[in-house]
């Protein structure tokens, strides 16, 4: 009697931390992320905003592309020769360039019990966005990566999912990021571009920092963040002109990333995510490097590593989720002394996470 019982809290401290999105919604997702890929392709070609000019050249018509980059020059880009299928191209792109063409799916999603982001914060990620941020090695991270997640997976979570950050991560210098070599991204430009009052808090050096504030809107922060090799210091990327804040860890939820998409009622951009179940595990790493004043987010680490062990459990995954479990526990004594203490602190507050399949040694 009482392993019945006990087997009933399991199944209900389950339930409480997720729900299955019903199939019309999971579906209404997957076709607000498929027109906002093909939007995204085709809108500017890879993020350039501009127009088709068809021009003459020794005779033979081509089509370019005029748009003007981030530095305010115009530039043109070949697309091709008066063909059918450059026709075609041209004329989805003039199908698609109507004002807020992802308005009314996002919103359907929305309405259908899909998770959309705070209107203030899909501001600035769809910004981000709209600069070349995540095709140039950007990653989505913390509370916005958890809730977009959870939209991936056909699920709204529960718990865990409060937030005043946004949060992003990107490689460093440990990536090649492949951008033509006419064009730079400008981060810091993007975000003054909102006029939200975002302002860089400044290093020492008088150089702008990783971290973005409003000293009128405490409810507005955003991290810039990069793995940690040598040192402390912020790592600065001039052709992003963007300074990254290097943690430990983190380059495990910069590996085998995905995708997906953030909306809200002003439309949806898509982002680069981590791996959901990379992302758990890197919050059971990184629980106890919190310090005391961070208690808050400690909890809500191991909350949204519950709701994903949770998910991966229920859908007959757990070997999915311990691949990455192991992945860890290989990376040396300090990685695994970490996973131990997330695990054994997720365990004490989720005692139906005890699940062997997810721990596998």
């Amino acid at each position: 009697m009482l392993n019945i019982c006990i087997k009933c809290l399991a199944i209900s401290n389950t339930a409480m931390r997720f729900s299955e999105l019903k199939l019309s919604s999971q579906t209404a997702y997957a076709e607000l992320l498929e027109q906002t890929r093909s939007f995204e392709m085709t809108n500017a070609l890879a993020g350039l905003k501009g127009s088709f000019q068809k021009l003459e050249r020794k005779g033979r018509s081509y089509w370019y592309f005029a748009y003007r980059d981030t530095d305010q020059k115009t530039r043109m880009a070949y697309v091709g020769p008066d063909e059918a299928r450059v026709k075609m191209l041209v004329a989805r792109f003039a199908e698609i360039r109507q004002d807020k063409p992802l308005v009314p799916a996002a919103r359907s999603a929305m309405a259908l019990g899909c998770t959309p982001v705070a209107p203030k914060h899909f501001r600035i990620i769809k910004r981000l966005a709209e600069y070349g941020f995540f095709r140039a090695g950007g990653i989505l991270i913390g509370t916005h990566a958890f809730l977009a997640l959870g939209n991936v997976l056909g699920v709204r979570w529960l718990d865990g999912a409060a937030t005043l950050d946004v949060d992003f991560a990107h490689a460093g210098r440990n990536v090649s990021v492949a951008l033509p070599a006419s064009i730079k991204l400008d981060v810091h430009g993007a975000l003054e571009s909102l006029e939200m009052g975002l302002l860089p808090i400044m290093q020492f050096n008088g150089l702008a920092g990783a971290q973005y504030r409003n000293p009128k809107d405490q409810e507005l922060r955003i991290d810039f963040v990069t793995s940690m090799t040598r040192g402390n210091k912020p790592v600065v990327l001039p052709d992003l002109n963007l300074a990254l804040e290097p943690l430990k860890f983190m380059e495990f939820s910069l590996e085998q990333t995905t995708q997906g998409c953030v909306f809200a009622n002003a439309g949806a951009c898509v982002v680069k995510l981590p791996a959901p179940e990379r992302f758990a595990v890197h919050k059971l790493i990184v629980y106890g490097e919190r310090p005391v004043s961070e208690r808050v987010k400690s909890k809500k680490d191991l909350l949204q590593a519950a709701s994903l062990a949770s998910y991966f459990s229920e859908n007959e995954q757990a070997d999915v989720f311990n691949a990455a479990w192991r992945d860890a526990l290989t990376r040396g004594k300090g990685w695994q002394r970490r996973a131990l203490q997330g695990r054994d602190a997720l365990i004490r507050m989720a005692p139906d996470l005890a699940n062997p399949k997810l721990w596998l040694q």
